[in-house]
């Protein structure tokens, strides 16, 4: 009741028009790259029987995470540079900064979960299909989505809940959880230390077993006496790790680094690394790059 704010301004990614129209061509590219190149990987993981495997089935549930995370934010910052409109309503920001966070949580668990499965393949490649069942896989992939959201729910409603007076200005392109605190009316300590404490939770935890499983990869990798297959399998884990690098480097920059309170030009910047550039990236590092996938595709074609 004590809210009279009734939309926010978000003052985009560019102030002139002439880097708008530059940015919104770029982006364009890169939502089209995205949604070809996860909707590919869905489908041909979907139609072809020699992509039933596990490997696969978490590939196409990255994929169809990666389309919906990139909707969030993409569809109204493509039409804030074209049309030069730069707010949105209270209940539209709340609803893209709930769906932003959660689907981008989902997003590193699932990372996660993906490098364990390449772990057990290539280091218990005897006990692969035992372990990594139909059931077992429904059950990490289900887990990824019940933990993310336990994780950002409380933190999440209770921004929701504050109230905002004014001013409703937001440097940004998308409705951030630090620049909604900032713009409150009321103390928000216990919600800023609450959300510190969920993301050295996620970040660390998500990023130790990435680790953990690539460095485990590798080891396993330098043992193997062709040099051939040692080369070729090392060229595919140094090209996950590149994009892990990159995503998680940006994010916990942007969201844990010491006295971060957002709104600076570089939050932006940082931001379109790892919500627009490691996006577009994912499903040709990931799957397209992969032998059988490109077979699949021809065969489809």
């Amino acid at each position: 009741n004590r809210t009279t704010v009734v939309e926010f301004v978000l003052l985009g990614l560019a102030n002139s028009r002439h880097l708008e129209i530059t940015l919104f061509l770029f982006l364009v590219i890169a939502y089209f790259l995205i949604l070809l190149g996860n909707f590919s990987v869905i489908s041909i993981t979907l139609v072809n029987n020699f992509l039933q495997t596990p490997m696969y089935y978490f590939l196409r549930n990255f994929a169809l995470l990666e389309i919906t995370f990139t909707s969030t934010f993409m569809p109204s910052t493509l039409y804030s540079l074209l049309t030069q409109r730069k707010t949105i309503s209270l209940t539209g920001c709340f609803l893209q900064m709930m769906f932003f966070y959660y689907l981008g949580t989902c997003t590193l668990f699932h990372m996660a979960v993906m490098s364990l499965d390449r772990y057990v393949a290539i280091c218990h490649p005897l006990h692969y299909t035992a372990i990594m069942n139909n059931r077992f896989c429904l059950q990490l992939i289900l887990s990824c989505w019940a933990v993310s959201f336990l994780l950002m729910f409380p933190p999440t409603i209770m921004t929701v809940q504050l109230p905002f007076c004014g001013p409703n200005v937001m440097n940004h392109f998308y409705c951030d959880t630090s620049l909604l605190l900032q713009l409150s009316c009321t103390d928000t300590g216990f919600i800023e230390e609450l959300m510190f404490v969920v993301l050295i939770i996620i970040f660390p935890g998500t990023l130790t077993v990435t680790a953990v499983s690539y460095g485990c990869i590798i080891v396993t990798i330098l043992r193997i006496p062709s040099s051939a297959g040692g080369k070729k399998a090392f060229s595919t884990c140094s090209a996950h790790l590149t994009v892990v690098l990159v995503f998680y480097s940006t994010c916990i920059y942007r969201y844990i680094r010491p006295a971060q309170r957002g709104g600076q030009d570089s939050d932006k910047v940082l931001s379109l690394f790892f919500s627009v550039l490691t996006q577009t990236l994912n499903p040709y590092i990931y799957s397209l790059r992969n032998k059988q996938v490109k077979q699949a595709l021809k065969e489809s074609i």
